[in-house]
């Protein structure tokens, strides 16, 4: 029976994981690996146990980035490498699209597209010694899908000295530079995942929905643009009973029950 390269945990208390499963190949996103990640990141999407996804690595790392054994064994044939490449970023779409909030736990290296996994998710906590890197410049491979998703994340200046170097950066330098959100001690990672996790799971599915959608589309609009479109997504959100019963809830000095609607 051939291995899963990723494996997921159904959700407990709201959280279901994601966890990248070749640590021999340092989580190496290859085509197969992808392609589950996809299926899996669609059906959480519709799961209406899952209020939060977190997704993680086996092994000594988060993820390498592609596995290079097999881009070399396409032997320059744009084709697969497009398909690939197109697949990649189908993935990462899907995380952002995702309904649900998805949080990066990350330990030891994410670099090229594993950074870039890291980058996509909407939240990320790491180890101390979690390092992080764009060094496809080393190797001939610009990494330049990659560099989307850092780049709309990190400013200018900061994302191109990592693609023109090459060079990893340490924990606490991402978080300065807004690449994750923080970063703890090995064995206080999980407790803080557990903390992050319990706070968004306490609110309005509903809400929550809303909210991610509108987050990453006014991102792509003009200044007067996105605020045209965020005043219709906050009507929107007022017609929502969840809303009627945290304004309610608040006023009675108690806690909401949502209804996730």
């Amino acid at each position: 029976m051939n291995q899963q390269n990723t494996i997921v945990q159904a959700a407990n208390k709201g959280v279901s994981r994601v966890i990248l499963n070749d640590p021999n190949n340092y989580n190496a996103l290859s085509s197969k690996t992808i392609e589950e990640l996809i299926k899996i990141f669609k059906k959480l999407n519709n799961d209406k146990n899952t209020k939060v996804i977190v997704i993680e690595g086996k092994g000594k790392g988060f993820c390498s980035g592609h596995d290079l054994r097999e881009i070399n064994s396409f032997k320059r044939n744009r084709a697969k490498y497009l398909k690939l490449f197109n697949m990649c970023s189908d993935l990462m779409m899907n995380i952002i699209n995702n309904k649900k909030p998805v949080i990066a736990k990350v330990h030891g290296a994410a670099f090229a597209a594993g950074c870039q996994l890291v980058a996509s998710c909407d939240l990320a906590l790491s180890t101390n010694e979690a390092i992080f890197a764009t060094p496809g410049v080393n190797i001939g491979l610009f990494c330049s899908t990659p560099m989307v998703a850092v780049s709309r994340n990190v400013s200018r200046k900061k994302i191109m000295k990592m693609l023109l170097t090459g060079e990893h950066i340490e924990a606490k330098y991402a978080k300065e530079i807004g690449l994750i959100n923080d970063h703890f001690e090995n064995l206080k990672l999980e407790e803080e995942i557990l903390n992050l996790t319990e706070k968004i799971t306490s609110k309005s599915n509903k809400v929550l929905k809303i909210g991610k959608k509108a987050f990453y589309k006014q991102l792509e609009m003009p200044l007067r643009e996105a605020y045209k479109y965020t005043s219709k997504v906050m009507c929107e959100n007022m017609m929502t009973l969840d809303a009627k019963e945290g304004i309610t809830a608040f006023l009675e000095k108690r806690t909401p029950k949502w209804k996730n609607e």
